[in-house]
């Protein structure tokens, strides 16, 4: 029996990523991984992920950072680190750790994506990785009184010429290391560098890794989704707690500053997880919820007029709470006919929320009626939007009250303003309606 579920869950599961892998397929997603995700135990398996990406037909490039294992050969070697700004101060010395720190990291991950053993997940993909100086720099010079030696700062991301490895469908490789005409090596940011390619190659995606699972909110609960506005006065908040400049940043801000920048620039959609969360990436882009946090420039869930066009997604929304005998059954032919009177919330293309209209204009009066919001989605504030959007369509209408009759959710409409009436108080035609079996509350709220 288990094993009969698992490839129920299996197929279900296929069937319904199958709408994201069409999607992705064409698209180009721009991945960065810290050298702490490269660190992870985790890694080997984000190198089948990505695999599996590109045989998808996702063009990809990976830009990779080296921190951790530049600061372990600058500890071997008995040098000290210093900070300016959450950049790191490079001298010569400094550069040749970076370099050899890069280079390593290059040639592990190069041995990864060329692994092809029988019984892996690897086996048979012939993945070809190709790097080299698509990004030009500059120094960044004196900052604050600081000479921050080869430390430097993007200038240019060769855009076309990544463009055409990926059109012969290789993985393009970059690192944090940038080169100037003059035949100069410079430290840039990892971030800097993941950011202005996936804004250079106008990408549909800048994904980028780090130890948690995107952005939490003061109860401690995931924001799947934040605005590319939010998430710079987050950045603010966070860097206006760091006094010291020689004071890393924290990664939250950085990441959240990177995608911010991607979003403002042109990039539709940047997400933030965890490269500590096996599986992250894979659940991230091909189920509705995710794993992690995306920010976007404007909001991908809308509230909007119903269509005919989304009477299939509202009968499957409104089926269960049918059964349950939370709403009143209503027939296809039924809600055809009465389409124009919905509301809906749509996510990324599928319904999770709906409410209608039904107005009686003599007296002034409209009846909030079918309000559903999936189970999977309850809280964020989408049942308060979608009566926000029936209260504002009722106004408009002249309508003076809304009332609504409920079996099983009397005090949510309490606590939104709605207040317990006598049935006599109903419209005189549906009053003549109303179901004495069903027994329902009745409820109105002034407009």
């Amino acid at each position: 029996m288990s094993a009969t579920n698992s490839s129920i869950n299996y197929v279900d599961w296929f069937r319904h990523s199958s709408p994201y892998i069409h999607a992705h397929r064409g698209k180009t997603f721009v991945l960065m991984l810290s050298g702490e995700a490269i660190a992870d135990a985790h890694f080997a398996n984000t190198v089948h992920d990505i695999a599996l990406l590109n045989s998808l037909g996702v063009r990809l490039v990976l830009v990779h950072g080296a921190r951790p294992q530049a600061e372990q050969r600058l500890q071997a070697r008995g040098l000290e680190t210093r900070l300016h700004h959450d950049l790191r101060v490079t001298s010569s010395e400094v550069l040749e750790c970076v370099i050899d720190a890069v280079g390593s990291l290059r040639t592990e991950i190069e041995a990864r994506f060329s692994m092809g053993l029988a019984n892996t997940p690897m086996h048979g993909a012939r993945i070809r990785l190709c790097s080299g100086n698509f990004v030009t720099a500059r120094p960044v010079g004196v900052l604050d009184g600081v000479d921050m030696g080869h430390t430097g700062e993007l200038r240019r991301v060769d855009h076309e010429g990544i463009r055409r490895l990926l059109d012969l469908g290789q993985i393009v490789l970059l690192s944090n290391l940038g080169f100037s005409p003059t035949g100069e090596v410079f430290n840039l940011s990892v971030e800097e560098v993941a950011t202005q390619t996936a804004i250079a190659l106008k990408a549909d995606k800048l994904i980028l890794f780090g130890s948690e699972a995107g952005i939490h909110d003061s109860r401690g609960e995931l924001r799947s989704e934040l605005l590319a506005e939010t998430a710079t006065r987050l950045v603010h908040q966070y860097l206006a707690r760091v006094a010291d400049p020689e004071q890393p940043y924290s990664e939250t801000a950085c990441l959240l500053e990177a995608a911010a920048t991607a979003c403002q620039q042109g990039v539709p959609r940047c997400h933030l997880i965890s490269y500590q969360q096996d599986g992250a990436l894979l659940t991230e882009l091909f189920t509705r919820d995710g794993q992690g946090t995306m920010v976007v420039s404007h909001s991908y869930e809308q509230v909007r007029p119903a269509s005919i066009e989304d009477v299939g997604g509202i009968l499957e929304l409104i089926a269960p709470l049918e059964e349950k005998g939370v709403l009143v059954r209503r027939s296809r032919e039924r809600l055809e006919g009465e389409i124009e009177r919905f509301t809906v919330v749509e996510r990324d293309g599928a319904i999770i929320g709906c409410a209608a209209l039904y107005p009686f204009a003599d007296e002034a009066i409209g009846e909030l009626a079918c309000v559903a919001i999936d189970g999977s989605y309850r809280g964020g504030q989408r049942g308060d939007r979608l009566l926000a959007a029936i209260e504002d369509q009722a106004r408009e209408l002249g309508l003076q009250q809304l009332f609504v009759l409920t079996t099983r959710t009397a005090h949510w409409f309490v606590e939104r303003g709605f207040a317990a009436a006598d049935l006599e108080q109903l419209p005189q035609e549906k009053k003549a309606l109303y179901n004495f079996q069903r027994n329902s509350k009745v409820f109105f709220k002034p407009l």
